[in-house]
């Protein structure tokens, strides 16, 4: 049977290392939602079952195509690492992925200070016993990484260190933002604060559509969910921008 075309464009949704769909949910409910189908998956590891094999990227984007096809999902909206993943699975030579939306995916391997931890660590326990009490210590400053530390708490161990050092070891073979631009039509998504200095560096060499969120944290979605719609929808309808609509 063939299946029903959205009403809507269906945007898929894929959080960054360590967490999962969750941090997706406050979009559901702002204006996007009356124009876009949003979809956020949960990741295998990462709310959904782990796969069989090792977690890498690789697998992870074939997953994501896979997800695409399924929800017929043209528009990727990618955190941090899940840049790297979305870009991969559009280079796919049977991926639909034309558009990928990147909230401070990774550019650099400077991108990488959450996931590049993994590879400094031996074994999926010690890295993940070392990862939770880093975030137990930041989340004393900053309260939105309470929940993020909660999310990664309920990442599947293997999954987290296995990813964490495939994304350590892409970045020192590959420049991440350089396969992202080739990849499929990208606008970036950020606050240049929380960004850092070789890749908001890589951004002024590149021609790359940037949205600024101002003062957003780096989990917009969670923390300013409107001002992240807002861009999303200018990124996606940039002829019916305020200067432009009437």
């Amino acid at each position: 049977m063939q299946q029903a075309v959205p009403e809507r464009p269906t945007i898929v949704a894929i959080a960054g290392f360590g967490d999962n769909a969750g941090m997706f949910t406050p979009l559901l409910t702002t204006h996007l939602a009356q124009s876009y189908r949003l979809v956020p998956l949960d990741l295998p590891g990462f709310g959904a079952p782990k796969m069989r094999g090792i977690t890498t990227l690789a697998a992870l984007a074939e997953y994501v195509s896979d997800q695409a096809r399924e929800q017929q999902a043209d528009i990727v909206l990618a955190h941090s690492v899940a840049s790297i993943i979305a870009s991969l699975a559009a280079a796919r030579k049977d991926s639909r992925i034309t558009t990928i939306l990147s909230i401070e995916g990774n550019l650099t391997p400077e991108d990488g200070y959450f996931s590049g931890l993994a590879a400094d660590y031996p074994t999926p326990a010690v890295f993940r016993e070392a990862f939770l009490e880093k975030l137990d210590a930041m989340a004393r400053d900053e309260l939105v990484i309470a929940r993020y530390r909660d999310n990664v708490a309920l990442a599947d161990p293997d999954a987290l260190w296995e990813l964490g050092n495939d994304s350590r070891a892409f970045s020192a073979k590959h420049m991440p933002g350089n396969v992202l631009i080739t990849s499929a039509d990208i606008a970036y998504l950020y606050n240049p604060d929380n960004c850092p200095a070789a890749s908001l560096a890589w951004l002024d060499k590149h021609p790359v559509r940037r949205h600024v969120l101002p003062g957003a944290s780096h989990w917009p979605s969670v923390t300013q969910p409107d001002m992240l719609a807002d861009a999303i929808k200018a990124a996606l309808e940039p002829d019916r921008s305020p200067e432009k609509a009437g």
